[in-house]
């Protein structure tokens, strides 16, 4: 079973809206080797898992990196929706006067037509979609999940360190705060994965740096990177699991693959940080509540409320009136 706790698993930086950088950051939810990708890849694998006890510290392993995917899918999903919310009134440069949607006669959502995806606007009312940066639909076939277990972690390697090279050029694409905070973390969390999948390999007698070496990004030259990459964020893996059976710290401990000088460690999960609901654009018609129905919503609310704190009362008042005394 899941839980799901009301957290973003990282906070997400303020700034002004960015849609350009909100259609960039697609690719890292639904591209190939996106958060979408990762997400289902290692669910699989560890739904498919086969072996006997000896192999249950890999299958938590996968398990517990899989469902950290989930809330990756949510916090870039959010980021990318915090991008898009409110920018019919961007222009683009700080400088510029802030727009008024529909002010003067201009077309409300005029923006959609020549700023990025506009299947943000036009399907989406300034929301994240499952596609890539291009537009195209995330798809199933991207997950690999071939029931060997070398192989399986040999590609989850490779997944990872693409998908933290992606992540580098997206960085050098756009200076927003808001996309970057995101993009930063996940590029740490990336390498904390690679060093996962390393060293369930080593353990295997896989010599995986002599076939598989991790591309030099030299990502601790990006400033949220480094602040991260500080506290060690890079040596840490959740596990997710409620009941603490997971066993996936047999594996991630010891040095580090990508510096010997630090030492591995797990942990269930982080602590997190709020979450709000963004507010309605009457420019999208979302969600677009009248008065009138507004206020029944609240009166029904109302009316329950007072029935669940009022049990006997309510019991009372439906039986027939010939047997009330």
């Amino acid at each position: 079973m899941y839980l799901h706790t009301q957290q973003l698993i990282n906070e997400i930086a303020v700034d002004e809206p960015d849609p350009a950088a909100a259609n960039a950051l697609q690719e890292g939810l639904g591209g190939q080797f996106g958060e979408m990708r990762t997400m289902m890849q290692y669910l699989f694998q560890s739904i498919n898992f086969r072996g006997d006890a000896a192999g249950k510290p890999y299958k938590d392993l996968l398990q517990g990196i899989g469902t950290e995917e989930i809330s990756h899918v949510e916090l870039i999903g959010t980021t990318i929706s915090r991008l898009l919310d409110g920018s019919p009134r961007y222009n683009g440069k700080k400088t510029d006067p802030v727009d008024e949607p529909g002010a003067g006669g201009a077309t409300p959502l005029k923006i959609a037509l020549d700023t990025s995806n506009i299947h943000h606007y036009l399907v989406a009312a300034q929301g994240a979609l499952p596609v890539d940066a291009a537009g195209n639909p995330w798809s199933g076939s991207y997950v690999y999940n071939s029931g060997n277990l070398a192989l399986d972690l040999l590609y989850n390697l490779m997944l990872e360190s693409t998908g933290r090279l992606q992540k580098c050029r997206i960085y050098e694409m756009t200076d927003n705060k808001t996309a970057r905070s995101t993009i930063a973390y996940l590029i740490v969390r990336d390498q904390a994965h690679e060093n996962a999948y390393a060293k369930a390999l080593e353990s295997l007698g896989v010599n995986w740096g002599a076939v598989l070496p991790i591309p030099k990004t030299n990502a601790e030259q990006f400033p949220e990177v480094k602040k991260l990459l500080d506290q060690g964020l890079q040596n840490v893996q959740y596990t997710f699991g409620a009941d603490d059976l997971s066993e996936a710290g047999k594996l991630f401990r010891g040095a580090s693959p990508s510096d010997a000088t630090q030492e591995l460690r797990t942990e269930v999960m982080p602590e997190g940080f709020p979450m709000t609901i963004s507010p309605e654009r009457r420019e999208e018609f979302s969600p677009g509540l009248d008065k009138d129905l507004l206020a029944l919503i609240q009166a029904t609310a109302e009316v329950e409320l007072k029935d669940a704190d009022n049990p006997k009362e309510t019991k009372a008042s439906k039986k027939p009136k010939e047997t009330q005394k």
